[in-house]
């Protein structure tokens, strides 16, 4: 079986837990999704880059999860979403996947 890059890992639980917490209107169904993706992309992290990279990377997770929420004032929710996923896919495949 193929591996998931990281990146894609850490977009989708960006994207994934907004688009679950949306739809079924629980957010803590969402934050549960969030949270499994963010523990499985920081274990490929770790594993691929190393602790510091993989703590530097897991705290870009959590601001683009804080900071879609001011972005999302500003663009609305779904653009906000993809931006900083997109923005976390980058940093992902810059530090960790690339090197795999």
């Amino acid at each position: 079986m193929a591996k998931v890059p990281a990146a894609a890992v850490a977009a989708g639980g960006l994207i994934g837990g907004y688009g679950v917490a949306r739809w079924t209107k629980k957010r803590q169904l969402g934050g549960v999704v969030l949270a499994a993706a963010g523990a499985t992309a920081a274990r490929q992290w770790r594993r691929q880059a190393g602790g510091k990279a993989a703590g530097a990377l897991t705290v870009a997770y959590v601001a683009a999860f804080a900071g879609s929420h001011p972005l999302a004032k500003k663009v609305g929710a779904w653009p906000s979403v993809f931006g900083v996923a997109g923005a976390v896919a980058l940093a992902s495949w810059a530090v960790s996947d690339r090197r795999a």
